[in-house]
């Protein structure tokens, strides 16, 4: 698989990574011998990217990949985790005391004595303005507790006010052929910074697999069962913020516009990573067979007509513009 600089980090990875939400069993059930599993398929198949984060599991995430990685300490992987979840979600626990816990406790579950990237997580929009919380940002990098830092963002009002702060790496943002938004100025803007986009949610949580119908039951635990209105957490987080039932149709439609050899899944990664500006996407995986099938959209690019642009924003516009953010 090719190799990308993810942004000011300086660091190369894959232009699909791993997102490993599911490994805390936060998707249903994921024992440990089959998350390892995943892992090593998914680096056998290119992968050099893991994200994780320290409320995965509460901690189970970041725990499995410390195992995986004492394991094959040579296996060339970035890891970015984040942080900031574990307490109320208010501006002022964002502050240098709070990271110095949040991270040691981070640096024991993954193992490593300083951090490849730290990134917010989702933090209020405050924090972004907050000038306090870069120093103490930059303050640890200064003193080895990580090497990097970036934030995951809701909103692309957020993104572009990161991305204007000259300490932060990367971005990680939901993009997608259902949520387009951020090709508008959060794409150009990080490219023109030099700043890298890390991809989440990019098969709109499954959506975009195409194996999904109205019958589909999820898990009782699953947050695709008990999120879909956002009463959890930010609903872009679950099926893109999208109606489950509209997606379908939607994804039937996306479906037409697959070129031959490609999974629905595929199509829409390689389609996510050719953008301009995109460094890397993160689905995720329950399975080795999984990892790999996600891993293999990476050689999906060169089959990718520019039929496929036309055709993604046909059933953006069709299904989801109005719905989504209409002032676009």
């Amino acid at each position: 698989m090719e190799e990308r600089v993810l942004g000011r980090t300086g660091r190369t990875v894959s232009p699909i990574g791993l997102g490993t939400w599911q490994l805390g069993a936060d998707w249903g059930e994921v024992g440990s011998a089959d998350a390892a599993r995943v892992l090593d398929a998914a680096a056998e198949s290119g992968v050099r990217f893991f994200d994780t984060a320290d409320v995965y599991g509460d901690g189970r995430s970041e725990q499995i990949i410390g195992a995986w990685l004492a394991a094959h300490p040579d296996a060339g992987i970035m890891v970015g985790t984040k942080m900031g979840r574990r307490m109320p979600q208010v501006p002022e626990n964002y502050m240098l005391a709070n990271f110095r816990e949040w991270l040691d406790r981070s640096r024991r579950n993954l193992g490593q004595d300083t951090l490849d990237l730290v990134q917010l997580h989702c933090p209020p929009t405050p924090v972004y303005s907050d000038d306090r919380v870069f120093d103490a940002l930059d303050q640890l990098v200064d003193e080895g507790v990580m090497r990097n830092y970036g934030v995951s963002v809701e909103t692309t009002e957020e993104a572009l006010t990161a991305i204007a702060r000259p300490g932060v790496a990367s971005v990680q943002i939901i993009f997608n052929p259902f949520r387009l938004k951020p090709q508008e100025e959060v794409l150009p803007a990080a490219q023109k910074a030099g700043v890298g986009i890390i991809v989440r949610v990019p098969l709109a949580s499954g959506l975009l697999s195409g194996k999904y119908s109205r019958s589909t039951q999820f898990a009782e635990h699953d947050h695709r069962s008990y999120n879909r209105d956002g009463s959890a957490f930010d609903v872009g987080e679950t099926f893109s913020g999208v109606d489950f039932e509209r997606g379908l149709d939607a994804v039937a439609e996306f479906q037409e516009l697959v070129p031959e050899g490609l999974t629905t899944a595929q199509a829409a990664l390689a389609w996510i990573i050719s953008q301009p500006g995109v460094t890397t996407a993160i689905p995720g995986a329950r399975n080795a067979a999984q990892a790999k099938a996600n891993a293999a959209a990476a050689d999906g690019v060169g089959r990718l007509g520019p039929e496929l642009d036309g055709g993604v924003r046909r059933v953006y516009d069709k299904y989801f513009r109005e719905a989504v953010h209409p002032r676009w």
